[in-house]
């Protein structure tokens, strides 16, 4: 495709740029993450988790993961903050007798003290000091967690004058130290960069409109040049790689 071509592609990537829940389908086949890390956190859960535990899914997305996970549904709960999963979870989750609630992983949780035996967090907000407060003595929280440091190459390709990461601080020792402060005791833990594969433009594109947090002010109009240096390195070299940086904490509160 000629340049014009090309940026008309990537508008057209541009516009259909949504999600419903957590839902990456769109960009299948097209790029590639996630698929070698050294842990499986839906495996770790399973390790965990018994049916007679209390269970809470925060920042659940549309309940991908916490469906996955097949724990009985009048011991589940979860929570999800942003609209239009707020809309999902009720109409999914709800039915099927969860208990759902809108709310942001950093704030008050919505349920009282010593509800839960474990929370779960995949990619989510908490706040250490709420999660004591609702698990209870002995009960245990796994998180995995974006890093700091993730898709950084991506954003220098794409946006060269950002060079601060949104969350600088967001690092396995820091967040093991929070933990630690808070009452809980470390059981396991582990961190990994991976490479991230992009096999064309339009799917960066996609994926940078939809991580908005990562890639502020993206546009295609805005970063064409860039995009246009994105395709000069996959006519080069077949994809463009960045990597990912994730950590993940399985720790257990003390009396």
């Amino acid at each position: 495709m000629n340049a014009d071509e090309l940026k008309q592609a990537w508008l057209a990537e541009e516009r259909v740029a949504h999600i419903h829940g957590w839902d990456f389908s769109h960009i299948h086949g097209r790029y590639t993450e996630e698929d070698d890390l050294p842990w499986e956190f839906r495996e770790l859960i399973h390790r965990h988790r018994t049916d007679d535990m209390q269970l809470l899914d925060m920042d659940t997305g549309g309940g991908e993961l916490l469906l996955s996970l097949h724990h009985p549904n009048e011991r589940t709960a979860a929570i999800e903050g942003h609209p239009p999963n707020v809309k999902l979870c009720k109409e999914v989750l709800l039915p099927l007798g969860i208990d759902f609630k809108e709310a942001d992983g950093e704030e008050t949780l919505p349920f009282p003290d010593e509800s839960f035996d474990i929370v779960t967090n995949r990619h989510g907000a908490y706040d250490a000091a709420e999660l004591r407060r609702v698990l209870r003595p002995g009960g245990l929280f796994l998180t995995q967690q974006v890093g700091a440091d993730n898709d950084r190459e991506l954003v220098r390709l794409l946006l060269p004058h950002i060079e601060q990461a949104p969350e600088p601080e967001q690092c396995l020792d820091a967040r093991v130290s929070e933990l630690l402060g808070q009452g809980f005791e470390v059981m396991e833990s582990g961190e990994a960069r991976r490479p991230i594969r992009f096999y064309d433009v339009g799917a960066l594109v996609w994926f940078a409109r939809i991580i908005e947090w990562e890639f502020p002010g993206f546009s295609v109009e805005n970063c064409l040049e860039q995009l246009y240096e994105a395709q000069a390195i996959l006519d080069r070299a077949g994809v463009i790689e960045g990597s990912i940086h994730r950590f993940y904490i399985v720790a257990r509160r003390t009396p």
